[in-house]
């Protein structure tokens, strides 16, 4: 909760206890006008402000003229507390607003953790060099750690995990993949549902209508008629006070709060009141895989022993894996799940784009990729699993494979069942990582259609594809304009 929001809280909590004692103690004449005058003051003076100041910029005919004009208009009537309580029912909706606009916001903070702070700037050198893994998900969705060396372009907002890179940049901040990325992200979280807009536009028109109208049953009747201005003057407040829109000013708020509140509880996080008012429209529906159809985390799914157990080909694995904290080498020790014993590993050596060597029980142990069997001129079956495959080989004798890949969420296939009953005629995956494993996801799913191998740009141009193909069907996409997270 922000400062201002506390703030806003605190003046309704007091407001809301003078307007009870108000009621409760039943009091008459001044003493009643007092605690009112007060309890109106606590909770609507910034109203009041800012109808004076946007009268002076020009600014007439608005929301915060009507509450104020409205609200006035009750207590010259003498009803103090209808006056009063419209304007707390009135601050109640907006606070409620700011508290579900700061929650959605908020829905977007990892993505902004991904621009830097800063930057360290190597001077008199434009050497390139060095190789490492890079974890791309907060970009392109791929869960897999890409491989980089010398020679090889990468995208800004990726993180560096495991060796050393020295990085040419080419473009400017402004210019960046991050940059564009932040930018699409700050701009859709500003848009208002259809319904917000329409309480702006309603009020820009409505209020001038209701003034103008209340002010010509001031005048013209006693004009007409020959009646005291006194009573026609009593009448046109009285139609400014029932004329105030509270329920409409006070309802939509509530009610989008009421969705994204709701929506939250159960692990969504919708970053746009509009895109919250399109699902009752939706037959479109437009996955992100990783961390919304996937865990984006990685275990191990198959082992294929050759000559010897799965149980020995996972611990072959595991020891030689036992020194890298690379997210592969992660997954095979907790597939192990034993102690490793260090004693028993010696001459641990990586081998840069390829995998790992290493002296286990005496024996020369090599985990890695292809390239690595075929460095070493050792025969092996290549694996057509889909995911990341870990060749294993003992003494120059091939003993197998490990596949890792990322795993599906438990109720990622109900959800897709769910949407299809809900009446979606359509569901699409968008994803950066490799066909084989997008195309793998998406027939295990379900899924309707599935693009692979994308940029954070090439998902946008892929949904307004998608708009283009049949413009009349509203399409949502989940991932980038709801995050879907487990709690």
């Amino acid at each position: 909760m922000t400062k201002k929001q506390k703030h806003l809280l605190a003046r309704i909590i007091v407001a809301a206890v003078l307007f009870a004692a108000g009621g409760l103690l039943h009091l008459e004449g001044w003493a009643e006008l007092g605690v009112y005058l007060i309890c109106y003051a606590v909770i609507g003076w910034d109203i009041v402000w800012k109808a004076i100041t946007n009268i002076l910029h020009g600014q007439v005919f608005d929301e915060n003229f009507l509450m104020t004009i409205a609200t006035v208009g009750a207590l010259i009537l003498g009803e103090h507390s209808e006056g009063v309580a419209v304007m707390l029912f009135y601050q109640v909706g907006e606070w409620f607003q700011s508290y579900a606009v700061s929650k959605s916001r908020r829905s977007i903070t990892s993505l902004m953790d991904i621009r830097p702070d800063y930057a360290n700037i190597e001077k008199d050198g434009k050497i390139i060099k060095g190789s490492s893994t890079l974890d791309t998900s907060a970009l392109t969705g791929e869960s897999m750690p890409r491989e980089v060396e010398a020679g090889m372009e990468v995208i800004s907002g990726c993180i560096n995990q495991t060796g050393i890179l020295t990085i040419q940049t080419t473009k400017e901040f402004g210019e960046s993949t991050v940059a564009k990325i932040l930018d699409l992200v700050e701009n859709a979280s500003d848009k208002k549902g259809r319904m917000e807009n329409f309480i702006t536009r309603f009020a820009r028109y409505y209020t001038p209508v209701v003034v103008f109208a209340a002010l010509a049953l001031a005048v013209l009747p006693p004009l007409v008629t020959g009646q005291a201005f006194s009573i026609w003057i009593y009448r046109a407040l009285t139609f400014l006070v029932i004329s105030c829109p509270c329920v409409l000013v006070i309802s939509i708020p509530l009610s989008f709060f009421g969705g994204i509140g709701g929506a939250s509880k159960i692990g969504v996080l919708v970053k746009g009141s509009n895109y919250l008012e399109a699902l009752a429209y939706t037959e479109t529906v437009v996955f992100d895989k990783t961390g919304t159809l996937t865990k984006g985390s990685f275990a191990v799914t198959e082992i294929q022993a050759n000559g010897i157990t799965d149980e020995e080909l996972l611990e072959l694995a595991a020891y030689a894996e036992d020194y890298s904290n690379h997210p592969i080498s992660l997954s095979i020790q907790k597939a192990y799940g034993k102690k490793i014993d260090n004693s028993r590993i010696t001459d641990v050596q990586e081998i840069a784009g390829h995998g790992v060597q290493a002296v286990i029980d005496g024996m020369t142990v090599l985990a890695g990729n292809a390239k690595l069997m075929e460095r070493e001129h050792i025969p092996y079956t290549a694996s057509n699993a889909i995911g990341t495959v870990v060749y294993v080989a003992f003494d120059g004798r091939y003993a197998g494979c490990i596949v890792i890949a990322d795993e599906i969420k438990a109720d990622a296939p109900a959800a897709i069942m769910t949407l299809k009953a809900a009446g979606i005629r359509q569901t699409v995956m968008l994803t950066g990582d490799a066909d084989a494993v997008g195309q793998d996801v998406a027939r295990r799913l379900g899924l309707d259609r599935a693009y692979t191998e994308l940029l954070p740009a090439d998902k946008v141009d892929r949904v307004e594809e998608l708009l283009a193909q049949k413009n009349e069907v509203k399409s949502l996409t989940i991932g980038n304009i709801i995050s879907c997270h487990k709690r």
